[in-house]
């Protein structure tokens, strides 16, 4: 289902595939695929004019070319490189989209949008470690999102643990990744949630496959019983 915050609705297509549509007609796709989950199976809009790629493990040239139109600006991790998955041949700059690279600490705006990007990692010692104690998402290897479409700032961490920083940031919408292994779990982001206020919380990145499947109605509970607003996309 679409829900509505404010200026802008937002669509869940699992994993971390979010659209975001501004009451302007802005269209803005963060983290769309990879295509192998089918998370846009029977869907190609070809309506982004904005589309966001957070780390390697999300990039996909066959999503972004189901959501990109011709004058799509492509914002990419700088680190994102096709060479280090399988199946994947073409780097960002040879997709027909105007490409941009970024660091995990910038700040810039792009026509009517204004972006940030924010430090997304798994820390060493932290619970979010392989069996040898090698971080899924090591430092360096991805970034999270934030952008704001007419009024409202929507906050995609990406695929990282919860930190300090994350509380300073003013967010009115917290995409909050809640399925555990690589990211935070819904334990972390409801405590997350609750120590960063924003405006309404949506909980992604979980179900997907068997390693991130949580209980999406005890977080919303959790999230609730902390004061904080929360909402489900049960797509």
């Amino acid at each position: 289902m679409t829900i509505r915050f404010g200026a802008v609705t937002v669509d869940w297509f699992g994993l971390a595939s979010v659209r975001l549509e501004g009451r302007t007609g802005v269209v803005i796709y963060i983290d769309p695929g990879p295509e192998r989950y089918g998370l846009l199976d029977g869907f190609r809009p070809e309506d982004g004019d904005l589309v966001l790629v957070s780390h390697g493990h999300h990039y996909d040239p066959d999503s972004i070319d189901r959501v990109a139109h011709d004058d799509s600006i492509v914002v990419v991790y700088e680190s994102v490189d096709a060479h280090e998955h399988d199946g994947i041949n073409e780097q960002p700059e040879e997709l027909p989209y105007e490409i941009e690279r970024v660091r995990d600490d910038e700040s810039f705006i792009l026509g009517p949008l204004d972006l940030y990007t924010t430090p997304a990692f798994n820390d060493p010692a932290g619970p979010h470690t392989d069996e040898s104690g090698t971080p899924y998402h090591p430092e360096g290897q991805g970034c999270g999102f934030g952008v704001t479409v007419d009024g409202v700032t929507a906050f995609w961490p990406g695929d990282t643990d919860a930190f300090t920083f994350h509380e300073d940031l003013k967010v009115d919408l917290l995409l909050a990744p809640i399925g555990g292994t690589s990211t935070m779990d819904r334990h972390e982001a409801a405590a997350l949630a609750e120590r960063m206020e924003p405006g309404l919380v949506l909980p992604v990145h979980y179900d997907t496959f068997e390693a991130i499947e949580t209980d999406q109605d005890a977080f919303v509970v959790d999230v609730a019983s902390r004061g904080v607003p929360v909402v489900l996309d049960e797509h």
